[in-house]
């Protein structure tokens, strides 16, 4: 079982606040999920080959080209202000 004190050193890692009744929850949560991958453990998987994907899909890649944006002028003229051969936005957050 995880201590609630592996448990605030976890937390603690992560930059994560929690309470007394939190450490307590997230202790035995944390042993629950392990006592399950233990359980997995015990599956006998022997001749089961190994997959990326359930339905057998391979990563399709294209050739990475470098082409000229026809239309570049005009998306820069778009920008509210330039600086320096830069092009500045506006804050997204």
């Amino acid at each position: 079982m995880i201590t609630k004190k592996e448990v605030q050193h976890i937390a603690s890692l992560a930059r994560i606040g929690a309470t007394e009744d939190e450490l307590e929850s997230f202790s035995q949560d944390l042993s629950n999920i392990l006592e399950w991958i233990d359980q997995l453990k015990e599956v006998d998987i022997d001749g089961v080959e190994p997959t990326a994907h359930i339905i057998g899909r391979k990563n399709i890649v294209r050739e990475d080209k470098d082409y000229e944006f026809p239309n570049k002028k005009e998306i820069i003229n778009l920008f509210p202000e330039s600086k320096d051969e830069y092009n500045k936005v506006r804050s997204v957050l």
